[in-house]
């Protein structure tokens, strides 16, 4: 017997979670000048970190020999300041990948079910299968969510309904009278998890407050992060706002201090950069149109986008994404959400951009 088969069945079958190329592991591979990279793989915020944010980190560097609090008292209090939601309704994760997990820590066992959307975010099934639950991936409807078919897929084992709106890696957002409607008609025993990781990109012509929501819908948990809009990817933290009941089952399973000191002073004071975060969504706005612009202009079909990405089909992609490689071009082959056609590029700065149109237009020749 090896060592392996001392873990159950469901822990060795995961295929662990494949991030985006690192731009030193690209620099060692292919010998590049890691300064002539671009990374345009992980939806991170090419403006950086917010200059608020940077000042907390600095003040706060005295004091890392503390244990940080465990309780992100700061945090949620600057959380509670800015949405309103009381500060026991509020759970803090290292990162929203972490409160994801939480989810299905708190209400998943080998007894139950979760349902998700396919070609939704890969942590769903990774979160549901470490636990020993069974996942049912719902058929998407032209890329995004087909809401009727995953309430059909409910049954008395489910536990957790997972919906990233904004959808990753697709882009593809759910409406509010749609997805309204669809938490209205689940049942009491199903925990919906709403993940809004990109919900800040969002034109203000589509945007609507789930977490007014909250207070009608003791099963719903909305999950956000401080990765993307906010630039602190690196530090890892984000949250979820849900009933009282609900974060006190999540705060149970959640690791000690498992947010560290940096990340939640960043996080507090990121939430208050009100200009960094109109500066990052307004590139964002004008990087989208160079990009889809530039796609329409080469002949490629595109997925439109509600998040920092957007997602392309493009023909021979393997062989495009390695092109893009060797011109110091990083975006992300999807082929693990089951879209091996298309190549999935992040919104950068405008030179960032135009590198990447221009070194696409190569490798499709």
């Amino acid at each position: 017997m090896s060592v392996s088969d001392l873990a159950p069945k469901y822990i060795r079958a995961i295929a662990p979670y494949q991030p985006g190329k690192p731009i030193s592991e690209l620099a060692r591979e292919l010998k590049l000048d890691e300064a002539s990279i671009v990374k345009l793989a992980s939806n991170e915020n090419p403006l950086g970190v917010s200059p608020r944010a940077q000042a907390a980190i600095r003040a706060a560097l005295h004091d890392l020999s503390r244990y940080p609090d465990g309780n992100g008292f700061e945090l949620k209090q600057a959380l509670n300041r800015r949405y309103g939601i009381a500060m026991e309704n509020i759970v803090l994760g290292n990162g929203s990948n972490d409160v994801l997990d939480l989810a299905a820590r708190a209400f998943l066992s080998p007894e139950s079910d979760a349902v998700y959307s396919q070609h939704a975010f890969a942590v769903y099934p990774l979160a549901v299968q470490a636990m020993g639950a069974r996942g049912i991936e719902v058929p998407a409807r032209n890329f995004g969510h087909d809401l009727d078919a995953m309430a059909s897929a409910v049954t008395n084992r489910t536990r957790l309904v997972f919906i990233a709106n904004p959808n990753n890696p697709t882009g593809t957002m759910v409406g509010a009278d749609a997805l309204q409607r669809f938490i209205t008609a689940l049942p009491s025993h199903v925990i919906i998890v709403l993940d809004e990781a990109y919900n800040e990109y969002l034109p203000a012509e589509v945007r609507f407050d789930t977490l007014s929501w909250l207070a009608g819908y003791e099963n719903l948990v909305i999950t956000r992060t401080f990765s993307k809009v906010y630039g602190l990817a690196g530090l890892r933290v984000g949250c979820a706002f849900s009933s009282r009941e609900v974060a006190d089952l999540m705060n149970r399973v959640r690791e000690p201090f498992n947010v560290n000191s940096l990340a939640l002073v960043a996080a507090a004071a990121a939430l208050e950069d009100h200009e960094f975060i109109k500066k990052t969504y307004e590139l964002n706005r004008a990087g989208m149109k160079q990009i889809t612009g530039g796609l329409t202009a080469l002949g490629l079909e595109y997925i439109p986008s509600y998040g920092n990405f957007v997602s392309f089909r493009v023909p021979r992609a393997a062989q495009v994404f390695q092109r893009l490689l060797e011109a110091g071009v990083i975006v992300r082959p999807i082929t693990s959400y089951g879209m091996p056609d298309h190549l999935r590029v992040s919104i950068g700065l405008e030179s960032e951009n135009a590198r990447f149109l221009d070194s696409l237009r190569r490798a499709i020749a």
